[in-house]
C-alpha cells in the first residue's frame, strides 16, 4: 500500500469514529450531509459548506437566520476572515430519526473549537439540530441550528 494509500484509510477510519451508534442504514446515509459541513467546516471553506445546503437550506448562528445558500456562504466567508479563522467544528450524534425515507432529524452534541483549542469551551458547548434531506440521490441540509448548552 502506497503512503498515499494508508493516509486515506487511516482517515476513513478516524472519521467513521464519528458515526457513533449510527455507522450503517438509512440513518447513517442521513448522517453523512452533518458530517460533510464539519469536514468543510475544519477546512474553513465557506462555498464547500453553503453547497451542503439544499437552495432554500437555512442556517441559525447566534442571532443571524441565513436562509440561503448566498446567505451561508457571505456569512461564513466574512467568520473564516475573522472569529472563526482556523475554527473548526465538533459533534456526535446523539439521535437519529427518519422522518420519511427521505428526510432525516438529527440531534447531535458538540460545538466550535476556536483555532488552538482541544476542547469546546463551556460557552460553546451546544445542541445541535440538522434536518437532512435526500436531494438526487445524495443528501443535503435543510436546516442547522444550535442552542448554546450552559456549562
Amino acid at each position: 500500500m502506497t503512503n498515499k494509500a494508508a493516509s486515506l484509510v487511516e482517515q476513513s477510519k478516524q472519521w467513521a469514529k464519528h458515526y457513533g451508534a449510527y455507522s450503517n442504514g438509512e440513518e447513517g446515509h442521513a448522517f453523512t450531509a452533518p458530517l460533510r459541513v464539519r469536514a468543510n467546516w475544519d477546512a474553513n471553506d465557506a462555498d464547500a459548506i453553503a453547497e451542503m445546503f439544499t437552495d432554500n437550506g437555512s442556517m441559525l448562528m447566534g442571532d443571524d437566520q441565513l436562509q440561503s445558500r448566498d446567505e451561508i456562504r457571505a456569512w461564513l466567508t466574512d467568520a473564516f476572515a475573522g472569529p472563526y479563522k482556523g475554527a473548526r467544528m465538533t459533534f456526535e450524534p446523539v439521535e437519529i430519526s427518519m422522518l420519511h425515507r427521505d428526510s432525516a432529524l438529527i440531534v447531535a452534541e458538540g460545538g466550535i473549537l476556536l483555532a488552538g483549542e482541544t476542547e469546546v469551551a463551556p460557552e460553546r458547548s451546544s445542541r445541535i439540530v440538522f434536518v437532512t434531506v435526500r436531494v438526487d440521490d445524495d443528501w443535503r441540509v435543510l436546516s442547522y441550528q444550535s442552542s448554546p448548552v450552559k456549562g
